[in-house]
């Protein structure tokens, strides 16, 4: 096997990884790397998408910079044989991410009324608490109000 296969095979093996599911942006970034993967030069991609050889060194730069759009990235992964997939993966559930938010929320409104409840030597154990904040978290995800999603 040669080194230029043996790159490529590498190139391959992180797109690949792309179909499972893993959706992290290569060192290089996607361009390059199914480029790469392909075994295109820049130059062929360029005659593919009929724009210059720069054109296609700048639109690598840009996606590694982050200036790089949709529509360029859409055009970019169609000259490629490839489909263009734009995505918001949370880490989480979604639901997860909702009870996280409803948690904090909750936490703030005892965290007050904790406050005001110590100020007339009326504070409560950190038991008592936490079922307090358990109890509106539940509340909250159920309801979520209009400002379930400010911070303030």
């Amino acid at each position: 096997m040669s080194v230029k296969q043996a790159v490529r095979q590498q190139y391959q093996a992180l797109v690949d990884l792309a179909q499972d599911g893993n959706l992290q942006l290569p060192a290089e970034g996607w361009i390059r790397t199914v480029r790469k993967a392909l075994g295109m030069s820049g130059a062929q991609l360029a005659g593919r998408m009929g724009v210059t050889r720069a054109r296609i060194a700048q639109a690598e730069q840009a996606e590694l910079q982050g200036g790089v759009t949709l529509k360029s990235m859409q055009a970019t992964a169609e000259a490629m044989g490839c489909r263009f997939v734009y995505a918001f993966v949370p880490p989480d559930s979604i639901e997860a991410i909702i009870g996280a938010q409803a948690r904090k929320k909750a936490q703030a409104i005892v965290a007050t009324a904790g406050k005001h409840m110590a100020l007339e030597n009326q504070a409560v154990s950190g038991n008592r608490t936490e079922r307090e904040v358990s109890r509106l978290a539940s509340g909250l995800m159920h309801e979520m109000p209009s400002d379930f999603w400010q911070d303030k």
